[in-house]
């Protein structure tokens, strides 16, 4: 059954797709230079059964990179316990994937199965490093294996040096057994939030390098932010000391996309009176939106909180 962390997963590779690339290179060995063309495919898989309505399997992931070498992949993310059943599963997706794309010809059927892995959230002591399909066919036997990664022991550090970015919503799947002591310790919640912060703080960077753009910050905050809000549903204090930190990262990230985008248009009109006027357009859209005071959004929009509060008369009436 589809949960939160498996919609976030898949938001953040449909709407940044290139942050894939690096998560790639790591479980696979490959050296992806981020400039390939991504060619995605439905997830929604149909498993034929005798005698029963055909049983609907949706996947994670499906998808293609054209490299030098045009290859299909299948990644899954998993936040239970490994019971085995992932396997047989994951097996079943693999096999629909390489029928969907299957072909015959004079009566030879090829199927081409992805290159699989599994991105588990939670390492447990049972976790494999690997898993192995063994294929025992007429012809002969197929073996290989299926590899694991395992989220919880890439450091802050090695996703930002590795550009795994794509895990950043998950990292706090690494401090989920220390919530209780998070939740009564105001200095340990401290600490969290002040590594939250570093998070912000290197992602804005990464943006100022246009390693990522906006949008890419802004989705791995919010997503960051809703992963958060769920595994941590009954630690109220470690819930709002980093999830009001995460909306704030949002707020500000959207006032400042908002303005920029506004000021890139009325620069690209070469009007001075048009950057002013989209200054005016961007606090009304934030007073709209009723989430930041009179006076951060003078500060975000560089307007006086006097010209805020005039737009924000104007907004009521």
């Amino acid at each position: 059954m589809a949960n939160i962390y498996d919609g976030a997963f898949r938001t953040i590779l449909n709407d940044c797709r290139k942050l894939i690339i690096p998560v790639i290179n790591e479980i696979f060995g490959e050296t992806y230079t981020g400039e390939e063309e991504i060619q995605f495919f439905p997830n929604e898989h149909f498993i034929d059964r005798q005698d029963e309505a055909d049983k609907e399997r949706i996947t994670d992931t499906n998808f293609t990179i054209l490299g030098r070498i045009q290859k299909k992949y299948h990644i899954e993310c998993e936040s239970s316990y490994p019971d085995g059943k992932i396997t047989i599963r994951l097996f079943e997706y693999d096999a629909q994937i390489a029928l969907d794309a299957g072909e015959v010809t004079e009566e030879t059927l090829t199927v081409t199965f992805p290159n699989t892995a599994v991105l588990y959230l939670r390492t447990y002591k049972k976790t494999p490093d690997k898993m192995k399909y063994v294929i025992v066919t007429p012809g002969g036997t197929v073996r290989y294996d299926v590899p694991i990664m395992k989220v919880q022991t890439y450091s802050i550090d090695d996703i930002f040096e590795k550009r795994l970015l794509m895990l950043i919503p998950f990292y706090i799947f690494a401090h989920e057994k220390s919530f209780p002591e998070y939740n009564s310790n105001e200095q340990k919640l401290e600490e969290l939030k002040a590594e939250y912060q570093v998070i912000i703080e290197r992602l804005n960077r990464l943006e100022q390098q246009e390693v990522i753009g906006a949008f890419d910050k802004w989705t791995i905050i919010e997503l960051s932010n809703d992963v958060i809000k769920e595994i941590a549903q009954k630690y109220e204090n470690v819930r709002k000391g980093v999830g009001d930190m995460m909306s704030g990262a949002l707020i500000e990230t959207e006032a400042r996309t908002i303005l920029m985008q506004g000021i890139k248009e009325g620069i690209k009109e070469g009007k001075s009176q048009g950057i002013s006027e989209t200054k005016k357009l961007t606090a009304l859209k934030l007073l709209k939106r009723g989430k930041l005071t009179v006076e951060e959004i003078a500060e975000d929009t560089e307007l006086s909180v006097a010209e805020v509060e005039q737009l924000a008369g104007f907004q009521t009436v």
